[in-house]
C-alpha cells in the first residue's frame, strides 16, 4: 500500500512485528520547492540513510512488515510532535531551509497533507493488527556538521519510560561485538514522539534502534543488518510475551 505520506510494505499481521521508519524517504513532491541543493536530499539532514531498505528486508520474512515515511524529513518530520515549529524544519544540521519559511496558512497545508495522514494510517495499522513489538528504525551520522564531537556508537537504542524490549536487545547487540549506545547518540526521553504517540500510550512494547549510516551505506551492509534485526526483533518479541 503506498500513499503520498507513507508506504506500507508486507502484510501487518496480529502478533508480528512492525518496523516504522519515518525517515525512510528523501523524495520531495514536484509541487513543493524547498530552496535547498538537490545534493543534500542524500545526506543525513533530508533522510536516514539505509533504513529504508533495511526496512524492506525485513518485511520479507514471514510475520514482519514495514511501515515508512514517504516524503524527506525536510518536507515533513514525523517524529516529532504536532505543535512544535521543527515538524516542518526551516533549518537541519546548520542547512537553511528556505522554502519551508511558511505562513501559518502553509504550515497547517503542510500538516494536513503529510502529517496527519501518516499518524492517523499508523494508528489503525497498529489496531488493526496488534503487533508484538513495534522496531523503530532509524539511522545517525557518524558526526553532526554542528559539533566536534565523533560518535562511536555502532548502534543506538532509544526509549522513553518504557525500556523493557530496550533492556532485552542490549545485551544481544553487544553479545556480537558492537559498541551499543543506551540512550545515544540522543535521549529517547527526549526525541521519542512517534513512539511516545503509538507504543507508549498504549503501552505498546517497541524497539528503539538507531544504526550509524556508514554501517548501512551498501547493500550488503543492509543485508547483514536486516538479518540481524529480524533475530534480534522476534528473540525480544517472544521474551516478551513469555
Amino acid at each position: 500500500m503506498e500513499h503520498e505520506a507513507f508506504r506500507i510494505v508486507g502484510t501487518p499481521r496480529f502478533g508480528g512485528i512492525l518496523v516504522v521508519s519515518d525517515h525512510a524517504s528523501n523524495r520531495v513532491p514536484e509541487d513543493i520547492d524547498l530552496g535547498i541543493a538537490t545534493s543534500l536530499l542524500e545526506q543525513h539532514v533530508a533522510i536516514d540513510i539505509g533504513v529504508g531498505a533495511i526496512g524492506e528486508i525485513m518485511a520479507g520474512n514471514p510475520g514482519i512488515s514495514a511501515f515508512q515515511g514517504n516524503v524527506s524529513r525536510l518536507v515533513c518530520d514525523f517524529n516529532r510532535d504536532e505543535h512544535l515549529p521543527s515538524v516542518v524544519p526551516i533549518a537541519s544540521d546548520g542547512h537553511a531551509i528556505p522554502g519551508n519559511a511558511l505562513d501559518h496558512a502553509g504550515h497547517e497545508a503542510r500538516l494536513a497533507r503529510f502529517f496527519r495522514p501518516y499518524h492517523a494510517a499508523l494508528a489503525a495499522t497498529i489496531e488493526a493488527a496488534p503487533p508484538a513489538l513495534i522496531l523503530s528504525l532509524h539511522s545517525f551520522t557518524p558526526q553532526l556538521a554542528s559539533s566536534d564531537e565523533p560518535r562511536p556508537w555502532h548502534v543506538g537504542i532509544l526509549y522513553n519510560e518504557d525500556d523493557r524490549a530496550a533492556r532485552r536487545a542490549i545485551p544481544m547487540l553487544e553479545a556480537e561485538g558492537l559498541n551499543v549506545g543506551d540512550q545515544q547518540p540522543y535521549s529517547g526521553r527526549l526525541l521519542n514522539a512517534t513512539m511516545n504517540r503509538h507504543a507508549e500510550a498504549d503501552g505498546r512494547p517497541y524497539l528503539g534502534i538507531e544504526i550509524r549510516q556508514d554501517l548501512i551505506a551498501d547493500p550488503s551492509a543492509q543485508r547483514v543488518w536486516a538479518d540481524r534485526l529480524v533475530r534480534i526483533a522476534n528473540f525480544v518479541a517472544i521474551a516478551l510475551e513469555g
